[in-house]
């Protein structure tokens, strides 16, 4: 039995190929040579790895497949927590945890991709942060550093954007998350709310003894002032009718005694009676 064998005319193998390989390279060089630079972003544009000036703003762009790449840049607000460590003015450790709201400048953005680098957090920011704080909280004591949290935020806005604003960063907002102290501060801090716990209680005391002494008086001046009031009116009501009134009121039926200069006490009425059994005999 022979064996053969169909060979396929090469016309045809061509026909099949070709076309398959030209779909697959216009896919490939369409893919390539269109970029979306999504909502809130901004594409930076290299080319050979050299960075163009200007960016790509959202929307869809074409490129030079496999010559430009387009490298994504976030210009939304980003918000960075930085855990760091500075001494206060009466050179306490203080332990700081903060929130750094910033954002990107969209026409800035291939100045800082090009001379930063991708990484331009760590890069720049954090380390501004770090130097800002530290010079912020050396003008305060620790115990400051709680009671003047937000006069340190608005320091920290401030002097952060006067060190990146000219690069195309701004910081938009910073919260104080957490200040910690050593454990001897914190001992020392609640020992001292409670010696003016004790003295603000003394003193309280104190004022209400004054208080309660000086309306004492206050009450006595005025009864003593009643008081002679209404004797003066007492007084001036009296005539010589009512006092003998009030005598014969007040008598008891009883003769008065008197006292003799030997000391024996002689009673009036038994006088009397004598005197009137003599003149009867």
């Amino acid at each position: 039995m022979d064996n053969k064998v169909t060979v396929i005319p090469n016309i045809k193998w061509k026909k099949i190929v070709i076309p398959v390989v030209i779909i697959l390279v216009v896919a490939v060089l369409g893919f390539n040579s269109v970029t979306i630079v999504p909502a809130g972003h901004t594409g930076v544009v290299t080319t050979f790895g050299k960075v163009n000036e200007g960016v790509m703003q959202e929307g869809i762009h074409f490129k030079i497949p496999f010559v430009q790449d387009v490298v994504m840049i976030d210009n939304r607000i980003q918000k960075l927590e930085v855990n760091t460590e500075a001494f206060s003015k009466d050179l306490q450790s203080v332990k700081t945890m903060l929130a750094i709201n910033y954002r990107v400048d969209t026409s800035k953005s291939y100045s800082i991709y090009k001379n930063i680098g991708a990484d331009y957090e760590n890069v720049l920011v954090v380390p501004a942060v770090n130097e800002v704080l530290k010079a912020i909280t050396a003008t305060y004591t620790a115990e400051e550093s709680v009671t003047n949290r937000q006069l340190i935020s608005d320091g920290l806005v401030t002097g952060l954007n006067k060190k990146l604003n000219d690069i195309g960063l701004y910081v938009t907002d910073v919260n104080i998350i957490d200040f910690d102290f050593s454990d001897a501060f914190i001992t020392a801090i609640e020992e001292k709310q409670v010696a003016q716990q004790k003295l603000l209680k003394a003193e309280t005391e104190k004022k209400t003894a004054i208080t309660n002494a000086e309306a004492e008086a206050e009450a006595k001046k005025i009864r003593a002032k009643g008081e002679a009031e209404s004797n003066k009116t007492i007084a001036a009501s009296l005539t010589q009718e009512i006092l003998e009134y009030k005598k014969i009121d007040k008598w008891n039926g009883e003769l008065p005694k008197v006292s003799g200069g030997s000391g024996t006490i002689i009673d009036i009425g038994m006088q009397e009676s004598a005197t009137e059994a003599k003149s009867d005999k």
